[in-house]
Protein backbone atom coordinates (compact mmCIF):
# COMPACT_ATOMS: atom_id res chain seq x y z
CA UNK A 1 0.00 0.00 0.00
CA UNK A 2 1.37 3.43 -0.90
CA UNK A 3 1.87 6.21 1.57
CA UNK A 4 -0.98 8.19 -0.02
CA UNK A 5 -3.38 5.27 0.56
CA UNK A 6 -2.24 4.79 4.13
CA UNK A 7 -2.16 8.48 4.83
CA UNK A 8 -5.90 8.99 4.61
CA UNK A 9 -6.01 7.48 8.12
CA UNK A 10 -3.47 9.98 9.50
CA UNK A 11 -5.42 12.85 11.10
CA UNK A 12 -4.51 16.36 10.03
CA UNK A 13 -4.02 17.28 13.69
CA UNK A 14 -1.35 14.58 13.93
CA UNK A 15 0.41 16.01 10.88
CA UNK A 16 0.22 19.51 12.38
CA UNK A 17 1.61 18.30 15.72
CA UNK A 18 4.41 16.13 14.35
CA UNK A 19 5.60 18.51 11.63
CA UNK A 20 5.44 21.34 14.15
CA UNK A 21 7.57 19.31 16.56
CA UNK A 22 10.20 18.85 13.85
CA UNK A 23 10.05 22.59 13.18
CA UNK A 24 10.79 23.23 16.87
CA UNK A 25 13.50 20.61 17.37
CA UNK A 26 15.13 20.61 13.94
CA UNK A 27 18.42 22.30 14.79
CA UNK A 28 21.28 21.53 12.42
CA UNK A 29 19.83 22.08 8.98
CA UNK A 30 18.80 19.58 6.26
CA UNK A 31 20.61 16.47 7.60
CA UNK A 32 18.71 16.79 10.89
CA UNK A 33 15.40 17.45 9.15
CA UNK A 34 15.80 14.40 6.92
CA UNK A 35 16.70 12.19 9.89
CA UNK A 36 13.68 13.40 11.89
CA UNK A 37 11.30 12.92 8.96
CA UNK A 38 12.67 9.43 8.31
CA UNK A 39 12.30 8.50 11.96
CA UNK A 40 8.72 9.79 12.04
CA UNK A 41 7.38 8.58 8.70
CA UNK A 42 9.36 5.38 8.08
CA UNK A 43 10.80 3.97 11.29
CA UNK A 44 8.23 4.75 13.97
CA UNK A 45 4.91 4.87 12.15
CA UNK A 46 5.51 3.09 8.80
CA UNK A 47 3.43 5.73 7.03
CA UNK A 48 5.90 5.54 4.15
CA UNK A 49 8.19 2.71 3.16
CA UNK A 50 11.92 3.26 2.87
CA UNK A 51 11.90 3.29 -0.94
CA UNK A 52 9.20 5.98 -1.06
CA UNK A 53 11.15 8.13 1.36
CA UNK A 54 14.44 7.78 -0.54
CA UNK A 55 12.64 8.60 -3.79
CA UNK A 56 11.30 11.72 -2.11
CA UNK A 57 14.81 12.81 -1.14
CA UNK A 58 16.04 12.25 -4.69
CA UNK A 59 13.12 14.14 -6.23
CA UNK A 60 13.32 17.18 -3.96
CA UNK A 61 17.06 17.42 -4.56
CA UNK A 62 16.22 18.09 -8.21
CA UNK A 63 14.19 21.19 -7.33
CA UNK A 64 15.42 24.71 -6.69
CA UNK A 65 14.83 26.06 -3.22
CA UNK A 66 15.08 24.50 0.26
CA UNK A 67 15.18 20.73 -0.29
CA UNK A 68 14.45 19.64 3.29
CA UNK A 69 11.40 21.92 3.43
CA UNK A 70 10.18 20.43 0.16
CA UNK A 71 10.74 16.95 1.56
CA UNK A 72 8.63 17.85 4.62
CA UNK A 73 5.86 19.12 2.34
CA UNK A 74 6.12 16.05 0.10
CA UNK A 75 5.88 13.60 3.00
CA UNK A 76 2.77 15.36 4.27
CA UNK A 77 1.35 15.33 0.73
CA UNK A 78 1.84 11.57 0.53
CA UNK A 79 -0.10 11.20 3.77
CA UNK A 80 -3.04 13.54 3.24
CA UNK A 81 -2.78 15.13 -0.20
CA UNK A 82 -2.76 18.89 -0.81
CA UNK A 83 -4.36 19.84 2.52
CA UNK A 84 -1.87 17.75 4.45
CA UNK A 85 0.99 19.23 2.43
CA UNK A 86 -0.03 22.80 3.24
CA UNK A 87 -0.58 22.08 6.94
CA UNK A 88 2.63 20.08 7.29
CA UNK A 89 4.72 22.65 5.45
CA UNK A 90 3.37 25.59 7.43
CA UNK A 91 3.83 23.83 10.77
CA UNK A 92 7.40 22.93 9.80
CA UNK A 93 8.28 26.53 8.87
CA UNK A 94 6.42 28.66 11.42
CA UNK A 95 8.30 27.80 14.67
CA UNK A 96 11.65 28.85 13.21
CA UNK A 97 10.05 31.90 11.62
CA UNK A 98 8.68 33.12 14.96
CA UNK A 99 12.05 32.66 16.63
CA UNK A 100 14.06 34.34 13.90
CA UNK A 101 11.70 37.34 13.86
CA UNK A 102 12.05 37.71 17.63
CA UNK A 103 15.84 37.52 17.31
CA UNK A 104 15.76 40.01 14.43
CA UNK A 105 13.91 42.48 16.63
CA UNK A 106 16.60 42.01 19.27
CA UNK A 107 19.56 42.19 16.89
CA UNK A 108 18.37 44.74 14.31
CA UNK A 109 15.84 46.85 16.20
CA UNK A 110 17.53 50.11 17.27
CA UNK A 111 20.63 49.80 19.46
CA UNK A 112 20.93 46.31 20.98
CA UNK A 113 22.55 45.83 24.41
CA UNK A 114 26.32 45.46 24.45
CA UNK A 115 26.23 41.73 25.10
CA UNK A 116 23.83 41.19 22.19
CA UNK A 117 26.08 43.18 19.87
CA UNK A 118 29.03 41.11 21.03
CA UNK A 119 27.17 37.85 20.45
CA UNK A 120 26.24 39.01 16.96
CA UNK A 121 29.81 40.03 16.13
CA UNK A 122 31.17 36.72 17.38
CA UNK A 123 28.58 34.56 15.64
CA UNK A 124 28.93 36.53 12.42
CA UNK A 125 32.69 36.01 12.43
CA UNK A 126 32.17 32.26 12.09
CA UNK A 127 29.98 32.53 8.98
CA UNK A 128 32.74 32.57 6.31
CA UNK A 129 34.09 29.30 7.71
CA UNK A 130 30.57 27.85 7.68
CA UNK A 131 30.22 28.80 4.01
CA UNK A 132 33.48 27.03 3.16
CA UNK A 133 32.44 23.92 5.11
CA UNK A 134 29.04 23.89 3.40
CA UNK A 135 30.60 24.09 -0.05
CA UNK A 136 33.12 21.35 0.68
CA UNK A 137 30.33 19.11 1.95
CA UNK A 138 28.46 19.46 -1.36
CA UNK A 139 31.37 18.76 -3.70
CA UNK A 140 31.35 14.96 -3.61
CA UNK A 141 27.68 14.55 -4.49
CA UNK A 142 27.85 17.09 -7.30
CA UNK A 143 31.02 15.54 -8.73
CA UNK A 144 29.37 12.12 -8.76
CA UNK A 145 26.35 13.57 -10.60
CA UNK A 146 28.57 14.47 -13.56
CA UNK A 147 29.10 11.80 -16.21
CA UNK A 148 32.15 9.64 -15.44
CA UNK A 149 34.16 10.94 -18.40
CA UNK A 150 37.15 13.26 -18.60
CA UNK A 151 35.31 15.95 -20.63
CA UNK A 152 32.36 15.96 -18.19
CA UNK A 153 34.65 16.32 -15.19
CA UNK A 154 36.64 19.04 -16.97
CA UNK A 155 33.41 20.96 -17.53
CA UNK A 156 32.45 20.45 -13.88
CA UNK A 157 35.74 21.98 -12.76
CA UNK A 158 35.30 24.95 -15.10
CA UNK A 159 31.75 25.56 -13.82
CA UNK A 160 33.01 25.33 -10.24
CA UNK A 161 35.77 27.88 -10.89
CA UNK A 162 33.38 30.27 -12.64
CA UNK A 163 31.03 29.90 -9.68
CA UNK A 164 33.79 30.87 -7.24
CA UNK A 165 34.54 34.02 -9.23
CA UNK A 166 30.86 34.88 -9.61
CA UNK A 167 30.08 34.32 -5.93
CA UNK A 168 32.87 36.69 -4.97
CA UNK A 169 32.20 39.43 -7.50
CA UNK A 170 28.99 39.64 -9.52
CA UNK A 171 26.44 40.18 -6.74
CA UNK A 172 22.85 40.36 -8.03
CA UNK A 173 23.78 38.91 -11.43
CA UNK A 174 24.77 35.56 -9.96
CA UNK A 175 21.40 34.07 -10.97
CA UNK A 176 22.19 34.81 -14.62
CA UNK A 177 25.53 33.05 -14.29
CA UNK A 178 23.91 29.96 -12.76
CA UNK A 179 21.23 29.81 -15.45
CA UNK A 180 23.76 30.28 -18.23
CA UNK A 181 25.98 27.49 -16.96
CA UNK A 182 23.02 25.17 -16.58
CA UNK A 183 21.99 25.87 -20.17
CA UNK A 184 25.54 25.34 -21.40
CA UNK A 185 25.61 21.90 -19.82
CA UNK A 186 22.25 21.12 -21.42
CA UNK A 187 23.88 22.00 -24.74
CA UNK A 188 26.29 19.11 -24.27
CA UNK A 189 23.39 16.71 -23.70
CA UNK A 190 20.94 17.88 -26.32
CA UNK A 191 20.20 20.66 -28.78
CA UNK A 192 18.12 22.89 -26.51
CA UNK A 193 18.03 25.59 -29.21
CA UNK A 194 15.25 23.61 -30.84
CA UNK A 195 13.00 24.77 -27.96
CA UNK A 196 13.79 28.51 -27.70
CA UNK A 197 10.46 29.75 -26.23
CA UNK A 198 10.90 27.89 -22.91
CA UNK A 199 14.56 28.79 -22.62
CA UNK A 200 13.91 32.44 -23.36
CA UNK A 201 11.13 32.42 -20.80
CA UNK A 202 13.39 31.05 -18.09
CA UNK A 203 16.10 33.58 -18.88
CA UNK A 204 13.64 36.47 -19.16
CA UNK A 205 12.47 36.10 -15.56
CA UNK A 206 15.76 37.08 -13.91
CA UNK A 207 16.32 39.75 -16.59
CA UNK A 208 13.01 41.52 -16.07
CA UNK A 209 12.50 41.28 -12.32
CA UNK A 210 15.78 42.93 -11.22
CA UNK A 211 14.92 45.90 -13.45
CA UNK A 212 11.51 46.15 -11.81
CA UNK A 213 13.05 45.78 -8.37
CA UNK A 214 15.36 48.77 -8.83
CA UNK A 215 12.59 50.93 -7.40
CA UNK A 216 13.35 49.35 -4.02
CA UNK A 217 10.79 48.95 -1.24
CA UNK A 218 8.69 45.83 -0.89
CA UNK A 219 9.11 44.98 -4.58
CA UNK A 220 12.84 44.66 -3.99
CA UNK A 221 12.20 42.48 -0.94
CA UNK A 222 9.95 40.30 -3.08
CA UNK A 223 12.61 39.96 -5.79
CA UNK A 224 15.34 38.96 -3.36
CA UNK A 225 13.03 36.42 -1.71
CA UNK A 226 11.98 35.01 -5.08
CA UNK A 227 15.60 34.38 -6.02
CA UNK A 228 16.05 32.45 -2.80
CA UNK A 229 12.91 30.35 -3.23
CA UNK A 230 12.67 29.76 -6.97
CA UNK A 231 16.10 30.26 -8.49
CA UNK A 232 18.54 28.77 -5.98
CA UNK A 233 20.15 25.42 -6.62
CA UNK A 234 22.33 23.31 -4.36
CA UNK A 235 21.11 23.78 -0.80
CA UNK A 236 20.28 26.43 1.74
CA UNK A 237 23.68 28.12 1.80
CA UNK A 238 23.32 29.44 -1.75
CA UNK A 239 21.19 32.17 -0.16
CA UNK A 240 24.41 33.91 0.86
CA UNK A 241 25.72 34.88 -2.58
CA UNK A 242 22.16 35.45 -3.81
CA UNK A 243 21.27 37.92 -1.04
CA UNK A 244 24.46 39.56 0.20
CA UNK A 245 25.00 42.14 -2.53
CA UNK A 246 21.32 43.08 -2.66
CA UNK A 247 20.94 43.42 1.10
CA UNK A 248 24.18 45.32 1.72
CA UNK A 249 25.21 47.17 -1.45
CA UNK A 250 22.19 47.56 -3.73
CA UNK A 251 19.45 48.42 -1.22
CA UNK A 252 21.48 49.23 1.94
CA UNK A 253 19.08 47.33 4.17
CA UNK A 254 21.88 46.25 6.47
CA UNK A 255 25.62 46.51 6.96
CA UNK A 256 28.01 43.69 6.16
CA UNK A 257 28.23 42.88 9.86
CA UNK A 258 24.45 42.71 10.15
CA UNK A 259 24.25 40.42 7.13
CA UNK A 260 26.70 38.08 8.81
CA UNK A 261 24.46 38.20 11.88
CA UNK A 262 21.42 37.33 9.75
CA UNK A 263 23.16 34.29 8.27
CA UNK A 264 24.20 33.16 11.74
CA UNK A 265 20.60 33.49 12.96
CA UNK A 266 19.41 31.30 10.10
CA UNK A 267 21.94 28.64 11.09
CA UNK A 268 21.39 28.64 14.84
CA UNK A 269 17.57 28.59 14.80
CA UNK A 270 15.54 25.42 14.13
CA UNK A 271 13.77 24.76 10.87
CA UNK A 272 14.85 25.74 7.35
CA UNK A 273 18.14 27.60 6.92
CA UNK A 274 16.40 29.67 4.24
CA UNK A 275 14.59 31.49 7.05
CA UNK A 276 17.58 33.83 6.95
CA UNK A 277 15.49 35.63 4.34
CA UNK A 278 13.10 36.64 7.13
CA UNK A 279 15.91 38.43 8.97
CA UNK A 280 16.85 40.27 5.78
CA UNK A 281 13.19 41.13 5.17
CA UNK A 282 12.90 42.47 8.73
CA UNK A 283 15.96 44.69 8.25
CA UNK A 284 14.44 45.97 5.00
CA UNK A 285 10.85 46.66 6.06
CA UNK A 286 10.16 45.49 9.59
CA UNK A 287 7.67 42.77 10.44
CA UNK A 288 5.83 43.16 7.14
CA UNK A 289 9.05 42.73 5.21
CA UNK A 290 9.93 39.59 7.18
CA UNK A 291 6.53 38.00 6.54
CA UNK A 292 6.50 39.00 2.86
CA UNK A 293 10.01 37.67 2.27
CA UNK A 294 9.17 34.39 3.99
CA UNK A 295 5.91 33.90 2.09
CA UNK A 296 7.54 34.52 -1.29
CA UNK A 297 10.66 32.48 -0.53
CA UNK A 298 8.67 29.38 0.46
CA UNK A 299 5.73 29.71 -1.94
CA UNK A 300 7.63 28.04 -4.84
CA UNK A 301 8.30 24.99 -2.67
CA UNK A 302 4.58 24.51 -2.06
CA UNK A 303 3.82 25.08 -5.75
CA UNK A 304 6.48 22.60 -6.88
CA UNK A 305 5.14 19.87 -4.60
CA UNK A 306 1.42 20.48 -5.07
CA UNK A 307 1.71 20.76 -8.85
CA UNK A 308 4.43 18.25 -9.57
CA UNK A 309 4.59 15.54 -6.90
CA UNK A 310 2.73 13.04 -9.06
CA UNK A 311 5.22 13.61 -11.89
CA UNK A 312 8.47 13.30 -9.92
CA UNK A 313 9.34 9.90 -11.40
CA UNK A 314 9.44 11.45 -14.87
CA UNK A 315 11.36 14.45 -13.52
CA UNK A 316 14.11 12.23 -12.15
CA UNK A 317 14.48 10.51 -15.52
CA UNK A 318 14.62 13.71 -17.57
CA UNK A 319 18.14 14.05 -19.02
CA UNK A 320 17.68 17.76 -19.74
CA UNK A 321 16.86 18.55 -16.13
CA UNK A 322 19.69 16.35 -14.91
CA UNK A 323 22.13 18.14 -17.20
CA UNK A 324 20.97 21.57 -16.05
CA UNK A 325 21.40 20.61 -12.40
CA UNK A 326 24.83 19.13 -13.05
CA UNK A 327 26.07 22.41 -14.49
CA UNK A 328 24.22 24.81 -12.24
CA UNK A 329 24.96 22.70 -9.16
CA UNK A 330 28.72 22.83 -9.73
CA UNK A 331 28.52 26.60 -10.18
CA UNK A 332 26.42 26.98 -7.03
CA UNK A 333 28.97 25.15 -4.93
CA UNK A 334 31.67 27.40 -6.32
CA UNK A 335 29.50 30.45 -5.59
CA UNK A 336 29.03 29.38 -1.97
CA UNK A 337 32.79 28.99 -1.65
CA UNK A 338 33.40 32.31 -3.40
CA UNK A 339 30.95 34.09 -1.11
CA UNK A 340 33.31 33.36 1.79
CA UNK A 341 35.71 35.92 0.33
CA UNK A 342 33.52 39.04 0.71
CA UNK A 343 32.12 37.62 3.95
CA UNK A 344 35.63 37.35 5.37
CA UNK A 345 36.58 40.80 4.12
CA UNK A 346 33.50 42.18 5.92
CA UNK A 347 35.07 41.41 9.30
CA UNK A 348 36.48 44.61 10.77
CA UNK A 349 38.04 43.59 14.08
CA UNK A 350 41.21 41.58 14.66
CA UNK A 351 39.56 39.43 17.32
CA UNK A 352 36.91 38.41 14.77
CA UNK A 353 39.67 37.01 12.57
CA UNK A 354 40.71 34.82 15.49
CA UNK A 355 37.14 33.51 15.84
CA UNK A 356 37.04 32.84 12.10
CA UNK A 357 40.26 30.83 12.30
CA UNK A 358 38.94 28.86 15.28
CA UNK A 359 35.65 28.15 13.51
CA UNK A 360 37.53 26.93 10.44
CA UNK A 361 39.51 24.48 12.56
CA UNK A 362 36.36 23.36 14.41
CA UNK A 363 34.41 22.73 11.20
CA UNK A 364 37.05 21.64 8.71
CA UNK A 365 39.60 19.83 10.85
CA UNK A 366 37.54 18.43 13.73
CA UNK A 367 34.36 18.24 11.58
CA UNK A 368 32.09 19.33 14.41
CA UNK A 369 28.63 20.86 14.16
CA UNK A 370 27.66 24.25 12.75
CA UNK A 371 25.27 25.17 15.56
CA UNK A 372 27.93 24.47 18.18
CA UNK A 373 30.44 26.59 16.25
CA UNK A 374 28.04 29.54 16.18
CA UNK A 375 27.13 29.24 19.86
CA UNK A 376 30.79 29.11 20.91
CA UNK A 377 31.63 32.05 18.62
CA UNK A 378 28.74 34.05 20.05
CA UNK A 379 29.85 33.31 23.63
CA UNK A 380 33.37 34.51 22.82
CA UNK A 381 31.89 37.64 21.29
CA UNK A 382 29.90 38.33 24.45
CA UNK A 383 33.06 37.96 26.53
CA UNK A 384 34.98 40.39 24.34
CA UNK A 385 32.11 42.89 24.40
CA UNK A 386 31.88 42.81 28.19
CA UNK A 387 35.66 43.39 28.34
CA UNK A 388 35.17 46.59 26.35
CA UNK A 389 36.89 45.64 23.09
CA UNK A 390 35.73 47.51 19.96
CA UNK A 391 32.75 46.03 18.16
CA UNK A 392 31.99 46.27 14.44
CA UNK A 393 29.63 49.03 13.40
Amino acid sequence: MSGADQGMRVPLLVIAREWGRIGVTGFGGPPTHIALLRSLCVDRNAWLDSAEFEDGIAATNLLPGPASTQLAILCAWRLRGPVGAVIGGICFIVPGLILIILLSVLFFGGRPPTWVAGAAAGAGASVPAIAVAAAIGLIRGSWRRAAPTRPAHARWISYFVVGIAAGATVGPYLVLVLLAIGLIEIGFERDWRSRPPRVLGVVALPLVLPVAATVGGLLAVAWVALKVGALSYGGGFVIIPLMQHDAVVTYHWMTNSQFLDAVALGQVTPGPVVLTVAAVGYAAAGLGGALLATAIAFAPSFVFILAGASRFDRLRGNRTIQAFLTGAGAAVIGAILGSAIPLGLALTQVWQAGILAGAAVWLLVFRRGVVTAIVIAAAIGVAFALLGVPLPR
